[in-house]
């Protein structure tokens, strides 16, 4: 049975709501090939995924100059940004996203979204999949600290008014897991993204789903 007590459902956007590692790959190599810089793979790739393009790309490409880095940055925004034109740009929800977003926005729970993505890109995201209604807290890594720092956490909390302890950080990232420990707030990891089950767990997830619809009942409870 469902407490009384306001409750905030925050989820990661990329690898959770929708999959948008096909523009994201092939923003990168655009980049690297824009500047003659070695790709390191869909898998690395993959696995920035969450974190802050600047810090993905630092992190992925550790070896690189500072210099290197920001042609990489700037190449892969000016690519994303032309693919966001296609009309069969890549960025599809995940089955049964919408039937879980409706079902908990109707029964008072407030929703937030904490993402590696820039506030432009969110915007897009949500509004092409009519979803720019239902979330009433945004924290992007334009905003402060990126993953696995608590601040868009901290902020949706205080923007909520909501407790720690009604909180949940869902995403499929060991970067959300462990973001969600510092803020001090339950995690749920999802088994359909980018990271492995298995790593969820090892950084200490609260609790793994493996279908989206098994979030309700655990928001609920």
């Amino acid at each position: 049975m469902m407490s009384d007590a306001l409750k905030l459902a925050i989820f990661d956007c990329d690898g959770t709501l929708v999959d948008g590692q096909h523009m994201i790959i092939s923003s990168m190599i655009h980049a690297c090939e824009k500047h003659n810089i070695p790709y390191p793979g869909d898998e690395l790739v993959r696995r920035m995924v969450g974190l802050s393009l600047m810090e993905a790309i630092t992190t992925g490409f550790g070896s690189l100059s500072e210099h290197d880095h920001k042609l990489i940055h700037r190449a892969f925004i000016e690519h994303f940004q032309y693919l966001r034109t296609q009309d069969d740009h890549e960025e599809p929800l995940y089955d049964g996203v919408l039937d879980v977003i409706n079902n908990l926005h109707d029964t008072g729970i407030l929703l937030g979204i904490a993402t590696g993505k820039s506030t432009r890109g969110l915007h897009n995201t949500l509004n092409n999949h009519g979803l720019q209604d239902y979330f009433v807290t945004l924290n992007t890594a334009d905003d402060g600290p990126g993953k696995p720092h608590p601040s868009m956490i901290n902020v949706a909390l205080n923007d909520t008014g909501v407790e720690k302890e009604n909180a949940f950080m869902i995403g499929d990232t060991t970067y959300d897991i462990v973001m969600a420990a510092n803020a001090g707030v339950r995690s749920i990891g999802v088994t359909w993204g980018y990271h492995a089950h298995d790593e969820l767990v090892s950084c200490g997830a609260d609790h793994i789903v493996h279908e989206i619809s098994e979030i309700v009942d655990l928001v609920k409870a």
